[in-house]
């Protein structure tokens, strides 16, 4: 059993860590190691990940790397630490939180650009509050599957190299047994690092995490003439890319606290998401969200909300309060834009007229009326351009009148767009899989009996979502009724 971190420290082959962020000083973080886990197993292994890092297959396979990723042994070369950040959870003020059971272990050099890399599961922390600084099994799969979901939807995220298991029980709503996910990301930076320290009125820790920030992602801003609101817009503009994409593809976050907003406009902290089955734009994944603040149709206002509160928080570095509201105004210019752009696409629309917003709106109201399913119909609009039966898509609707109407407008502005470069387009821009509550579930469950095919399996079609994969039509089925029964809250 490991039960104990072992010494030497083990080396990755072929690559060398880097500690950017713990040259921030001790002011943003705390150094530990992570807690080992008892006799640990691998759950998952996304060799996608592991080539794009570089990573030796021999020595992905290996014990040596199994005991390094569920936090047993030490990475050679690496600083791990737990970073301090505050935030607002709900729309209420939460005060300090930080990383309660994730350590990042620091940054690798890569083909692509540096990738810090963190154990998420990993032990108790300084800021784990009342929490117990592991994951379970059951949401450590979700983030596993669904951030490589995101990734093939061509959506801004952070993702995950692996999944380690043990027998250790953590007790959730109940007895459940311990998982850590090794996630990457160039940074986990959040708007909350910086709610902590302006709330704090620690200025100078807050001018030093920006200059931080603005160094290494955001070198475009530095010769600005106000550099600070400069990364304000430019976050701003980088959220409203990733909101929008949210939308396109009916995807739910669930709980789009600000310390659960990425600095770098990624997708991150994935708990109680959900992909939607039935188009309702009021629809709520979360059952924590009792007030319904992140049901799927709120996400773009909340994206604001957070960002004014960056603002807010960036204010002492700024010489006005107008430079960030300035700064705030490109979203709500680029958010429409993209989303316009982005459904534009999905109807196999390459180029922007008048009347495309009162088509969008128009079907958006027909799939809300009668409930259709949100994947399956843009799957089968895209067949009906590549040459399928109109009554393939015709029959998600109750409303077959309304339906032909609208379908007559866009078969009529579709008219100049020559039929298979708009196929080709929506066939490419309207996933076949996406990670639906159900499929998730089945292949929870099946993990919980140590059978890990099911993750396998669903992590190889959404590393390609817009294939047909015809062995596995099954996953891009209608969901089935117990589905609508599945309860989705923050512990997920």
């Amino acid at each position: 059993m490991n039960a104990v971190i072992t010494d030497p420290a083990a080396a990755i082959p072929g690559l060398t860590w880097n500690n950017r962020f713990a040259t921030l000083g001790p002011d943003f973080f705390t150094e530990l190691r992570p807690t080992p886990l008892p006799s640990p197993y691998w759950v998952g292994r996304n060799q996608a990940v592991a080539r794009e890092l570089g990573l030796q297959e021999q020595w992905f396979a290996s014990q040596e790397s199994l005991d390094l990723f569920t936090g047993n042994v030490l990475a050679q070369g690496s600083q791990p630490l737990a970073s301090v950040y505050s935030g607002h959870q709900f729309g209420q003020w939460a005060g300090q939180l930080g990383d309660g059971r994730a350590i990042l272990l620091g940054e690798l050099q890569t083909a692509a650009g540096p990738q810090e890399i963190q154990l998420k599961g990993a032990g108790l922390t300084p800021y784990s509050r009342m929490g117990d600084g592991r994951a379970v099994l059951r949401s450590s799969i979700r983030e596993y599957l669904c951030s490589e979901a995101m990734h093939g939807l061509g959506i801004p995220t952070t993702r995950a190299l692996c999944i380690t298991g043990s027998d250790a029980r953590v007790r959730r709503e109940e007895v459940e047994t311990a998982a850590v996910v090794t996630r990457m990301a160039p940074s986990f930076i959040r708007f909350g690092h910086f709610e902590h320290f302006s709330y704090s009125d620690q200025h100078e820790q807050l001018k030093i995490l920006a200059d931080f920030v603005i160094d290494n992602f955001y070198p475009e801003c530095r010769d600005a003439a106000q550099p600070y609101a400069e990364l304000l817009q430019a976050v701003s503009e980088r959220t409203a890319h990733m909101v929008a994409a949210w939308q396109a593809v009916g995807f739910c976050h669930g709980v789009m606290n600000t310390d659960n907003m990425s600095i770098l406009g990624l997708t991150i902290d994935y708990g109680p998401f959900q992909f939607l089955d039935a188009f309702d734009p009021g629809h709520i994944c979360n059952h924590s969200d009792t007030q319904g603040r992140y049901a799927y149709n709120k996400q773009p206002n909340i994206a604001y909300w957070n960002l004014f509160c960056l603002g807010q928080a960036l204010l002492p570095l700024m010489d006005t309060q107008e430079q960030a509201l300035a700064a705030l105004e490109s979203y709500k210019t680029v958010f429409p834009e993209k989303l316009e752009g982005r459904m534009r696409a999905k109807l196999g629309l390459p180029d922007s007229r008048p009347e495309d917003k009162a088509l969008i709106e128009g079907i958006f109201k027909l799939l809300a009326a009668d409930r259709v399913d949100y994947t399956i119909f843009w799957r089968r609009l895209s067949g009906l351009a590549a040459g399928g039966p109109p009554e393939a898509v015709r029959d998600l609707f109750l409303d077959r009148q309304g339906f032909d109407t609208w379908l007559l407008q866009y078969s009529e502005r579709a008219a100049p767009v020559d039929q298979g470069l708009r196929a080709d387009f929506m066939l490419e821009s309207n996933p076949k899989y996406v990670l639906r509550n159900h499929l998730g579930e089945q292949a929870i469950r099946a993990a919980k009996l140590q059978d890990f095919s099911g993750v396998d399996t669903l992590l190889k079609l959404l590393q390609a979502p817009f294939g047909e994969h015809p062995d596995h039509e099954a996953f891009a089925g209608f969901p089935p009724d117990w589905a609508s029964s599945i309860e989705i809250s923050c512990s997920s």
